[in-house]
């Protein structure tokens, strides 16, 4: 493929029905198997005006679309996601510095959050089914008004979370009849189990950070930050409700026989009052025949297939902002009573960084898939909000366990990329040579940063070794206009699956 620079920070490639637009350096390119994706992506009918590529920009295994990518389309395109909705990150701030807080008493607040954030597990907080369908259809909203007398949740918990903690605008809200009717109760019920896990994913994480550089003061004060400030920094979503809702109405191969089982036992008993028994089937049927081909399964908006999809979507990817939001009052809680002393607490912001949604691009409405990029709206799109209309959206740019992460602010000036901001650095191009365990450990303590849990194989692979420069990926999104930095955040302690 042909790649033309069109000056040092992006690139495009004209090789399909639509060009593909890289917003990046040439030292941040994907390897070949992303190129191909995204080859196919920018062929896929119905693709509009371009493919946006963000720089943390790397293809996953098992997935039809690479990490850091935004395509717009005229009908829904599960495979661009191919994952759970509402997969996002959290930032929080709290009244206490890195300098009045010792090592030691760090390490007895992570023994415990050890203990209250799980990952591995499968239990986590119970809450009755009425919570449940609440919480899918009020988001944030619905687990508060519940569970409030159980936790003390952040001040700003709905006004600071992304279109306040609920993927329903207000004159969109389902009925309880209209949840049943497009997700299986039995995934319901599985979600009583399943509220404030962090996840068995590798790269869910929740970090202690400090704020190592204020990059823009005036910023930094509508934020409430300063240098040498403790933020927690929080990486997970939507958990078992999303994954299983996405397994129904996506090609998504599932991971596990039993998931496999429950999958078709949530077809088999699903009341047939809205998708019929023969729609569900033909769905699935269509659905499975996309896994192998290059071609992407695509879904008329239109149709009642649909139509539940999308608030099969919206509904289970609500359970992202209730389960940061109740992780973020356990950590709460065990801070305070760790320090014997009550805190401020700041929710900077709460937002996805998988989904897709209705937006109006180069004079056009149409639907925005996002994969592992995050909304950026500048602050003239931000305008009702009392916070980001004068910052513009938060975009938060993960660095990796040991190296520094970015709190930024979008601009006007990003529409080539459908208003959107990479998540992180991004996987490099090439695996380093590879390391055990006992390794990783070692390097952490010469890098002065603390893990926590580390059960999974797979954490090793979080490692800053596996990942591009985030300097020079800030340097890109500031080029690009897309964000500009308001914070830089150094590592502290890291607890992971």
């Amino acid at each position: 493929m042909k790649i033309d620079k069109l000056n040092k920070y992006r690139y495009q490639i004209k090789d399909g029905e639509v060009p593909i637009v890289f917003h990046l350096q040439s030292s941040l390119f994907p390897n070949d198997e992303a190129l191909k994706q995204l080859k196919a992506i920018s062929n896929t009918k119905g693709v509009y005006h371009h493919v946006a590529v963000l720089s943390d920009v790397h293809p996953k295994k098992g997935r039809k679309c690479p990490t850091g990518v935004a395509v717009a389309n005229e009908n829904f395109l599960p495979q661009i996601m191919d994952t759970a909705p509402n997969c996002g990150m959290r930032m929080f701030s709290l009244s206490l510095k890195y300098s009045e807080i010792t090592k030691e008493k760090i390490d007895k607040i992570f023994q415990k959050l050890v203990k209250v954030v799980p990952t591995k597990t499968y239990k986590g907080v119970k809450i009755n089914y009425k919570t449940v369908l609440d919480i899918t259809r009020l988001g944030a909203k619905g687990l508060i008004q519940n569970k409030k007398d159980d936790f003390s949740f952040l001040k700003d918990e709905l006004e600071n979370s992304f279109q306040n903690g609920n993927e329903f605008l207000q004159n969109e809200i389902p009925s309880e009849k209209n949840i049943e009717d497009v997700i299986p109760k039995i995934f319901l019920k599985m979600a009583q189990l399943r509220l404030g896990v962090l996840g068995m994913a590798g790269n869910h994480f929740l970090d202690l950070m400090r704020v190592s550089k204020i990059e823009d003061p005036e910023k930094a004060k509508f934020f409430g930050l300063e240098e040498d400030q403790l933020v927690f920094f929080m990486h997970t979503g939507s958990g078992v409700l999303g994954q299983y809702s996405s397994y129904f109405y996506t090609p998504k191969e599932e991971e596990h026989l039993l998931t496999k089982a429950l999958v078709n036992l949530g077809r088999a008993s699903m009341p047939k009052s809205f998708l019929s028994s023969l729609e569900i089937k033909n769905l699935r049927k269509d659905s499975l025949s996309f896994r192998k081909k290059s071609e992407f399964f695509s879904i008329d908006p239109n149709s009642k297939i649909g139509k539940a999809y999308l608030l099969s979507h919206r509904a289970s990817g609500n359970f992202g902002y209730a389960n940061r939001a109740v992780l973020a009052a356990k950590i709460k809680t065990v801070v305070e009573e760790e320090i014997s002393k009550t805190l401020k607490w700041n929710l900077i912001y709460d937002m996805p960084h998988i989904g897709v949604r209705r937006e109006e691009h180069f004079g056009k409405e149409t639907w925005v898939h996002r994969n592992g990029v995050s909304r950026a709206f500048g602050p003239k799109k931000m305008s009702d909000h009392k916070i980001f209309k004068n910052t513009g959206e938060p975009c938060f740019f993960a660095g990796s366990m040991t190296t520094p992460s970015y709190l930024a602010v979008a601009t006007d000036q990003n529409e080539s990329t459908f208003f959107s901001a990479s998540h992180g650095a991004g996987k490099k191009k090439s695996e380093p040579n590879s390391f055990d365990k006992k390794e990783l450990f070692k390097k952490l303590n010469q890098d002065g940063v603390r893990l926590y849990n580390a059960k999974s194989k797979g954490v090793v692979k979080q490692y800053s070794e596996y990942y591009k420069d985030i300097n020079e990926v800030m340097e890109g999104i500031k080029q690009n206009k897309i964000a500009t930095p308001v914070a830089k955040l150094e590592p502290i302690a890291v607890l992971m699956a």
